[in-house]
């Protein structure tokens, strides 16, 4: 491990993680802090910077003070400053060339992207670009000829890469509807006490069910949710496994039919925490594709790396 040479940060709506890392990317320390639904208000500006001065006070201290790179909802309008959205197709370099810089250019925030989806609407995503360039630098194959992504969440993202390019993508509100469905409505009551564990084979029963049936369209089939406990097949704390397995299924299915024929490879890299790639996984090779998964921490913070290098470099060819 080198010296202390900046500081990397994944500022989400509900958590902030900022990494110490040398000149290579290497992280030599970490901590958290509150993410930007909480500092966002009157006087945000000030608050994020004092958020971010108070946890990174004692590395100032060690080692002086540090260039810092950010990504994720401190660029959007409930965060420190709004960063741009980047129109698709873009390459990294241009992701990285239009960040924001902020404190005399010590921070940088990096840009979400937007796009003119499949369907002709308007789709955009912040926090994942910088997914997507780390996982370009942890899986080479994504770096050449065509490819797909999937970074499962409470808004799914399904990108297309072309030779190390963003060329669309799409976004499915998967997560959102699960806890939607789960918490409010009548379909899915689990008890407080059940946890939150999804039962594995549960989740594979509405998986395997929904797939079944892959013409059906996904609101024909929620009700299940509910009709499997009136008749004794599914228990209340089960039923949102099963929810979950239908919602992934037709995630997938819908995104694959879509997106699949453009690409050459019957792979697809799944972005994402653990629990949730795996649940993916099950789904993508359902539907006959390889699941290839890519840890997300290690993801954003390799793409974090990759900007603040990219920075350096043009840098040191403006002095």
């Amino acid at each position: 491990m080198g010296a202390a040479s900046f500081v990397a940060g994944d500022w989400g709506t509900s958590h902030l993680r900022l990494f110490l890392c040398d000149e290579y990317g290497t992280m030599l320390d970490s901590c958290s802090g509150p993410g930007a639904a909480e500092l966002h208000g009157p006087d945000a500006a000030r608050r994020f910077a004092a958020t971010f001065a108070t946890l990174t006070a004692g590395w100032k201290d060690r080692y002086g003070t540090l260039p810092a790179v950010l990504c994720g909802m401190v660029g959007a309008s409930i965060g420190w400053t709004q960063a741009p959205y980047v129109a698709c197709p873009t390459a990294p370099e241009q992701i990285a060339d239009a960040c924001i810089s902020l404190l005399q250019g010590r921070v940088h925030i990096v840009p979400g992207l937007s796009c003119n989806n499949r369907f002709n609407a308007p789709d955009f995503l912040r926090g994942e670009e910088t997914q997507i360039l780390g996982a370009m630098n942890l899986a080479a194959n994504l770096r050449r000829g065509t490819c797909l992504l999937c970074l499962p969440g409470t808004h799914t993202k399904w990108a297309v890469l072309e030779d190390g390019r963003v060329r669309e993508f799409l976004t499915a509100p998967t997560g959102e509807l699960f806890a939607v469905l789960r918490d409010h409505s009548v379909l899915v009551r689990k008890p407080q006490s059940a946890g939150d564990a999804i039962d594995a084979r549960t989740f594979a029963r509405g998986l395997a069910h929904f797939n079944e049936f892959p013409q059906a369209q996904l609101l024909h089939r929620l009700f299940e949710c509910r009709s499997l406990q009136l008749n004794g097949e599914l228990s209340a704390e089960t039923a949102d496994a099963y929810l979950s397995g239908l919602l992934v299924a037709s995630d997938v299915h819908g995104a694959l039919r879509l997106l699949s024929p453009s690409v050459a490879s019957r792979s697809v890299y799944l972005v994402g925490a653990t629990q949730l790639t795996q649940l993916y996984a099950l789904g993508v090779r359902a539907q006959d594709f390889e699941a290839v998964q890519l840890d997300g921490s290690q993801a954003v913070l390799a793409g974090l790396v990759q900007v603040h290098t990219r920075l350096l470099h043009k840098a040191a060819h403006a002095s």
